[in-house]
């Protein structure tokens, strides 16, 4: 359905713009809760901070639009939902490797 913007009067574009505004910040906020319903508060999770490290840690509380996780270092960080993955179980096994070389 196209709309005819040059029909329209000054304050009738500056309705429109904040209609649209609005419905893309809902649309945003959608996405957002979508994504955090693939976690559960517990969930162990990994994302990349700003610098591209991977950073791994705690799903602790859900905020409007983000997350919050307690990485391994004690740090919090609000991470929006779309950045995090579930980490994998066996990764975070803190197990050493051995390597067992038989005896002949």
């Amino acid at each position: 359905m196209p709309i005819d913007i040059d029909a329209l009067s000054e304050s009738e574009l500056v309705d429109l713009n904040h209609r649209i505004i609005e419905r893309l910040r809902v649309l945003h906020q959608l996405h957002a809760h979508q994504a955090m319903l693939k976690f559960s508060i517990g969930d162990r999770v990994t994302f990349e901070d700003g610098q591209g490290r991977t950073v791994e840690g705690t799903l602790t509380r859900y905020n409007r639009k983000s997350v919050t996780v307690i990485g391994a270092d004690g740090r919090h960080w609000n991470v929006a939902p779309g950045f995090l993955r579930k980490a994998d179980q066996a990764a975070t096994a803190k197990t050493p490797s051995i390597i067992v070389i038989p005896k002949r």
